[in-house]
Formats: structure tokens, C-alpha cells, sequence
């Protein structure tokens, strides 16, 4: 397998730590789609990372879609439970997670715009999308050392680097002070190895 993949994209990150947690080999491609001479567009049409190219040439896209596709390998551990119910509820907290990402990534886009074009209303309004998410899965989190039954799973991996990016690109927020079972959750997720080795670059 081939994973199309920036190195700081929290996406593709996602994927990299699942690969890592089901020791799956694959060959890593590192790609930015805003590089001028990048090859994305060739893999995914829309443009973005991560892509996958599987060993018989088929390509998945979008981290969901690739986070779906490696749970057919029947690699352990599981990330998702075979309960289907269970799992769209993990689904859910996935889409959280990303959702999150998605709101702090329009903060970081709003903030690199040029003054005359900002719109505080659109920041806050991002912001708020952000203190929500992360009030619902601090409520999750209550008692528990993993969002979903026993094991590690996808909604902690996705809920992991939801965290990870706050802390990169927006550390001034201090989530931790406001989610304190996030905070340990987080620090459970970071002390594995597939975290550690998937830290991206800072700048």
C-alpha cells in the first residue's frame, strides 16, 4: 500500500496511526497539495491527503473512508466493535473529532488571510464549534479509560489527534484546563508509540 500523506495534515495522521496500531506495512508518500508540483489531484480529485493506493491499485479517500477500508484487513486490533450499532456510534465520535480538526483548520485559514479580509464572526463562530465538540466528548469520556468499550479504537485515535492539533496550532485555547478527562485520555494516546512517531513537524 501507498499512503499519499503531508506530514503535518492531522488527517493523514490518523491514518499513519492506524496503520502503525495494526502493523500493516505501507509505503508513506509525502505529498502537500499545496505544493505546486504536487501529485494529489492525480490520486484524489479533490485534491487533498490522505489518499490510499491499495497493492491492487484501487484508491480510498478521505480518512473515514480509509480508516473503513483498513478495518476489511482484518489486521488486529480491531478499531472498530462488530456490534454494528456500536460501531456508528464510534463513527460518530470519529466525526467529532474531525469535525473539530475542521473548525481549528478554518481558524489557522482565517488567521493567514490578510487583515482587511478577516472575519472575527466566522473565527468565533469556529471557535464555538470547538468548545462544543470538545464539552461532548469530555461527557463521553466520564469514567472511562477508552471513549468506546475496552480496547484502544478508532474515536480514541481520531479524538487523539483532534487534541494534538489544538495543541500545534492553537495552544492558547488550553483545552486541558477546561477537559481535565480529555487531558488524560490525550495523555494515555500520546505516551504510544504511534503517536510519538507520527508527531508532526513544527512550523
Amino acid at each position: 500500500m501507498k499512503l499519499f500523506a503531508s506530514l503535518t495534515s492531522p488527517y493523514a495522521r490518523k491514518i499513519r496511526i492506524l496503520l502503525a496500531e495494526k502493523r500493516l506495512p505501507f509505503e508513506l508518500v509525502v505529498d502537500s497539495p499545496w505544493e505546486a508540483n504536487t501529485r494529489v489531484p492525480d490520486i484524489n480529485p479533490l485534491g487533498k491527503v490522505p489518499a490510499l493506493v491499495t497493492d491492487d491499485g484501487e484508491i480510498f479517500f478521505d480518512s473515514p473512508v480509509i480508516a473503513g477500508y483498513l478495518e476489511t484487513l482484518d489486521a488486529s486490533p480491531a478499531m472498530l466493535p462488530e456490534d454494528r450499532l456500536d460501531a456508528v456510534r464510534v463513527r460518530q465520535t470519529e466525526a467529532l473529532a474531525d469535525g473539530v480538526v475542521d473548525a481549528a483548520v478554518a481558524t489557522v485559514l482565517e488567521a493567514r488571510r490578510p487583515e482587511a479580509q478577516r472575519s472575527e464572526s466566522e473565527a468565533a463562530r469556529q471557535l464555538d464549534k470547538i468548545e462544543r465538540s470538545l464539552a461532548e466528548l469530555e461527557r463521553r469520556a466520564d469514567g472511562r479509560q477508552w471513549l468506546h468499550g475496552d480496547n484502544l479504537g478508532l474515536g480514541d485515535v481520531a479524538v487523539g489527534v483532534a487534541l494534538a492539533y489544538l495543541d500545534l496550532r492553537r495552544p492558547e485555547l488550553d483545552w486541558r484546563a477546561r477537559h481535565p478527562r480529555l487531558a488524560a485520555l490525550a495523555e494515555r494516546l500520546f505516551a504510544r508509540a504511534s503517536f510519538a512517531d507520527t508527531k508532526p513537524p513544527v512550523g
